[in-house]
């Protein structure tokens, strides 16, 4: 358990080297006592009262949530005045019903997931931020060596692995395929949690797999497993991946809490976007990587800022290949961010 050793009165007893201009921003933050262990962080303060102080925060073994460990282990939250309980789950659709009931206040997931349960009344969401956006090489389309496919066209006819079906994994390669005049009903999906994907191509129960970093590293470091295309450039390059949510509800009734959390993201996102080992550090440290993959895996971008018109991408590749049966427009689900 993380605990604030200071209080807003302290602040005068913070080292000298915290006293730069760049860091004034830091004087409300007293960084002894931080530590990732326990998964929480104690708040004491924070620049306005919020409504509920201690919020509990899905989060999900991933390279996309980093900031958040960084916003922990560096005191961003209890700066303004969060106690921070995280709580892991499997993906955006596990933390849909737990927004519904209050189990979770905040969530992150796949905005996939997060717009089909919109769509379907199933959470009725605001959108509290963007957690992640897609870069080259973050989901590739591995096969075996001596496989014979070397390229999009080889594709048709054959059986291809995706986590989840019609979700992030799936759309995106589908886009990418049809870029390049390959017809997705082609191509036959099957369903795979990615770890199990390099067994899956090396005993041929499958002929290609789509995987995501850090799996696509590791199997090519490990099994030689080719490339044969990337399912984020084109049509998805760029393309947003996941964010954090809470329901309409909680966002009406604790604006100043949501506030403060936007701040806090907004501070460890911009740090990890801007500082790559501290990124590699969080890979090791939750995701048992082992460091010569992690300073390998390409990343993403951890965006700073909420835009309907980028989200909107999601959106309208969800209703183009028929996962939303009518058109969704994300603009009113944002809180918005200006006074942060």
């Amino acid at each position: 358990m993380l605990r604030r050793s200071g209080s807003p009165g302290r602040r005068s007893r913070q080292p000298r080297r915290f006293l730069s201009t760049a860091a004034a921003a830091l004087l409300a933050v007293s960084l002894s006592g931080c530590s990732l262990l326990g998964g929480s962080e104690t708040a004491s303060g924070g620049n306005d009262k919020v409504e509920k102080a201690k919020i509990t925060l899905g989060v999900m073994k991933a390279i996309d949530v980093a900031p958040v460990h960084l916003a922990i282990k560096e005191g961003y939250f209890r700066a303004e005045g969060l106690e921070v309980e995280l709580k892991t789950i499997n993906g955006g659709a596990d933390a849909v019903p737990l927004l519904s009931t209050g189990g979770l206040d905040i969530s992150f997931g796949n905005w996939i997931s997060f717009f089909q349960a919109h769509a379907k009344k199933a959470l009725d969401l605001r959108i509290v931020g963007d957690a992640y956006q897609a870069r080259p090489g973050m989901f590739m389309v591995l096969t075996r060596p001596g496989s014979g496919i070397d390229g999009p066209k080889q594709l048709a006819g054959k059986t291809v692995a995706v986590n989840t079906r019609n979700n992030v994994n799936e759309l995106t390669l589908r886009s990418v395929l049809e870029a390049n005049d390959v017809k997705s009903d082609q191509v036959k999906f099957t369903e795979m949690g990615f770890p199990d994907m390099p067994a899956a191509l090396a005993n041929k129960s499958v002929d290609a797999a789509s995987v995501i970093e850090p799996y696509a590293t590791q199997a090519q470091r490990k099994t030689g497993a080719a490339v044969v295309m990337d399912s984020m450039t084109g049509p998805t390059a760029e393309l947003p991946i996941a964010g954090y949510v809470s329901s309409a509800k909680f966002a009406q009734e604790n604006p100043k809490t949501v506030k403060a959390f936007q701040r806090a993201l907004k501070k460890a996102q911009a740090e990890a976007q801007a500082d790559r080992k501290k990124v590699e550090a969080q890979l090791v440290e939750q995701l048992k990587m082992e460091e010569d993959d992690a300073k390998l895996v390409n990343l993403g971008t951890y965006p700073t800022t909420l835009e309907a018109s980028r989200l909107q991408r999601v959106a309208d590749l969800m209703k183009n290949y028929g996962v939303l049966t009518e058109p969704l427009d994300v603009k009113p689900l944002i809180v918005d961010e200006a006074t942060n």
